[in-house]
């Protein structure tokens, strides 16, 4: 088993986006905690490193430099009118003091992590607190202020490799597209809600790409009610075939566990139990693997996913050191079923019937597009 990197900071940790926004950094915390329960760390071929702010010629790969200047003032506490022109003073993405040096440090790991698997360093890389996707080049949005997943993939670009990036979150990665959309280097994936359905409203089945990109952008949307079995259905006859084919170098995959059935702001219906099927895929189908967090605003159902995400990518068995001591076995992210896996479930009646109509559609229809 190679070489494996864990990006974890108490600090970013414990970045505060105020008590009432649904984002909470506090996850990546739980997903560490659990990883030490578990004992997923310590082994000769994991590592745990802090993240290191990234310089700002490297956040230029992916956002302008008036966009930067303006997130730079926003972070040292200032407030202006044009903050508003940049995406910067929603409910979504508030003016948060501190938020340029956050940013920075969470696209310092993720870009680091795509470096060492470059430099053949290690063959797996993963940065909970990462995968902000839904950043523009000049605007914030979703959350997400700094593209950490397009900096990362450029750096890659830069250095000759071909890329396939897969993002399993629920919403759909608007920004990453938007950035590659015109390339024939780098193949973008992405499973999600609807856009009929769920914000960034975009991610619809016929955006493939254009000029030399075109057929290298693949959009999967899927309707409410989706759960494991077509979620599996889709992964298994689109994405996987798709990824095989295009043989990248290094897989980027943003693991947003938003996905899931008890996610307060999404309508999938999935468990856990088709997240880690996925990601044990994705790890045999390529060596090199980049996986960021995400989505994900049950926190402790996504410290589960994470925790299980990192056990997959180590090859290592998760295993309670605690079981059977008194006090030992029930902590937050376990309460709901007394261990890492959900239990299995799936959606019955008219709602399966009709989500799996529109599944098998869109399919067919990404079947002939991609010629499957």
């Amino acid at each position: 088993m190679g070489r494996a990197i864990f990006y974890y900071s108490a600090e970013t940790s414990w970045y505060d986006f105020g008590a009432d926004h649904p984002f909470k950094p506090e996850r990546s915390q739980k997903t560490f905690e659990l990883c030490h329960r578990y004992g997923l760390l310590g082994y000769p071929h994991t590592s745990v490193k802090s993240p290191s702010p990234l310089e700002r010629k490297y956040l230029l790969f992916a956002h302008s430099n008036e966009y930067l200047d303006a997130v730079s003032r926003v972070g040292r506490g200032e407030i202006f009118e044009d903050m508003l022109r940049f995406g910067i003073g929603s409910e979504d993405n508030p003016p948060l003091k501190g938020i340029y040096e956050w940013s920075r440090r969470c696209a310092g790991a993720t870009w680091e992590g795509i470096v060492t698997l470059l430099e053949n360093e290690a063959d797996v890389a993963f940065n909970p607190l990462g995968g902000f996707h839904h950043a523009h080049h000049s605007q914030a949005e979703g959350f997400c202020y700094i593209n950490d997943l397009v900096i990362a993939i450029r750096e890659a670009l830069n250095r000759g490799a071909r890329v396939t990036y897969i993002d399993i979150d629920a919403h759909h990665g608007n920004g990453v597209q938007e950035a590659f959309y015109g390339e024939d280097r780098v193949q973008v994936i992405s499973m999600h809600e609807s856009g009929r359905y769920l914000f960034p409203h975009t991610g619809y089945a016929d955006e493939t790409g254009e000029g030399k990109g075109k057929g290298f952008t693949v959009n999967i949307p899927l309707p409410p009610k989706t759960d494991d079995e077509l979620y599996l259905k889709a992964f298994y006859e689109i994405s996987l075939p798709l990824i095989k084919r295009f043989e990248p170098d290094i897989l980027v995959a943003q693991l947003g566990a938003d996905t899931m059935i008890s996610d307060p702001l999404t309508d999938l219906m999935l468990t856990n139990n088709s997240y880690i099927k996925m990601i044990d895929e994705l790890r045999k189908t390529c060596q090199k693997i980049l996986a960021t967090g995400g989505g994900g605003y049950d926190i402790y159902r996504t410290a589960r996913c994470w925790t299980l995400a990192w056990a997959v990518l180590t090859g290592l068995d998760p295993r309670d050191e605690f079981a059977g001591l008194v006090g030992g076995m029930m902590f937050g992210p376990e309460m709901e079923v007394g261990s890492l896996y959900d239990y299995p479930y799936s959606v019955k009646g008219p709602d399966k019937e009709k989500a799996r109509q529109e599944v098998e559609k869109t399919l067919a229809f990404l079947s002939h597009q991609f010629h499957l």
